[in-house]
This record gives structure tokens, sequence and C-alpha cells, in this order.
């Protein structure tokens, strides 16, 4: 018989790699009106009739020498039976990457640094396509930190790296130490309470919904 664990299978394949996309919009554009018009078995005739384009301008648009109007994407989307946004569907945006080197995490003032908590943050990417916003933080607390509770939207992740603290999360306590870990909803109140190991440094990486 098979081991129940209790835990529901992960299905996001981490290794999986999404088809490549062009990184010129021109042509991503283009070889999707082609792929479209290909597969509706339109000549370039049928589709420059159905949209008002000459054959000939139809022509470098999909070979991407030129850059439709916003007006020529909608005609040519309508003539296909696709929603515009399809059209863009094969050009890859520039996704947003920061790399912080040791020790120059820019320290910035959050609520916490009123209880003297030093935040360090790791990293930060604005707008994106994941509807989240990630923040890691480095904590640094030493014997002038006082203790103050935390509550704020989204989900929260904590790493030990040095000390010992008891860390309260809602109306449970939790003993961390040096390679611990806490995720939790951060919505609850959370914090930590009483310090027993200092100094004190942990990573924060706090995840919520992101406002467009």
């Amino acid at each position: 018989m098979e081991k129940k664990t209790g835990t529901a299978p992960l299905r996001q394949n981490p290794h999986a790699i999404k088809e490549q996309r062009e990184k010129n919009l021109e042509v991503a554009i283009g070889r999707q009106v082609r792929e479209l018009r290909k597969r509706q078995r339109l000549t370039g005739a049928d589709l420059a009739g159905m949209t008002g384009l000459s054959v000939g301008m139809l022509s470098k648009i999909e070979n991407g020498v030129i850059s439709p109007s916003l007006n020529t994407i909608s005609a040519l989307a309508n003539a296909l039976k696709v929603p515009l946004i399809q059209l863009f569907s094969g050009y890859e945006e520039t996704r947003g990457c920061m790399h912080v080197k040791a020790g120059e995490g820019a320290e910035i003032e959050r609520e916490g640094t009123r209880a003297g908590h030093q935040y360090n943050l790791l990293g930060h990417i604005g707008s994106n396509n994941s509807g989240v916003v990630v923040e890691p933080y480095l904590i640094t607390l030493d014997e002038n930190s006082h203790f103050q509770t935390f509550q704020h939207e989204g989900i929260e992740f904590l790493y030990i790296l040095e000390g010992k603290v008891n860390y309260r999360h809602g109306d449970q306590r939790y003993l961390l130490e040096e390679g611990d870990s806490l995720f939790f909803d951060s919505d609850a109140p959370h914090g930590p309470e009483e310090i027993t190991s200092l100094p004190l440094r942990y990573l924060s990486i706090i995840n919520y919904p992101q406002t467009r």
C-alpha cells in the first residue's frame, strides 16, 4: 500500500523551458500574423483584402520590416478572429534581474527600523507579469533592538543565519536558531519576542500581490 504523506505533490516543473520567443517586437508580430494566416489557409491577397492593406504592406508586416500601427494590428486581429493580444504572444519581454554583492544591500527605512531592526534590501524588481512583488531583506538585531508586532498582507519566509530568537506568529511561539526557517501568512500579528543569542541575523522574504 502506498504511504500517504499528507502533502499534495507540487505541480510546477522548475526545469521546464518555455518556447523561445522573439526579442524584436515587429518580427514577433509578423510571425504571428503569418502563422495564423497560414493556419486558416488564407493567402496574402485574402488577408490584405479583408483588412484594407496592400499585399506589399502585409508582406512587410509579416517579415517584420515595419512597425504596424495599433489600428492595423487591430484590423489584422479582427480579420484573423483572434484577440489582439495574441499577436504579441511571441514577443519576449525584458525580464528583471538584480545582483547585490555581499555587504552592498541598500539599507532602507521600514516600519521595523523604529524598533531597532536594520533592514538591508537584497533586491527589487518593479512591475512585472507575475502579479506579485517579492522583497528579500537581511535583518540584523542587536542589544539595542526592542520588539514590535508586525502585520501586513502577503506571505513571509524567515531563515535564521545567526543567533537565536523566540518568534511569535498569531497565538504560537517558535524557537528559531541558526538554520531554522519559518514560513507564514503575514496577515497575522508576528515578530520577534525574545532574543536569546546575539547578534541575530536572518533573511526575511516577503511576497505580496502587485498593485497595477
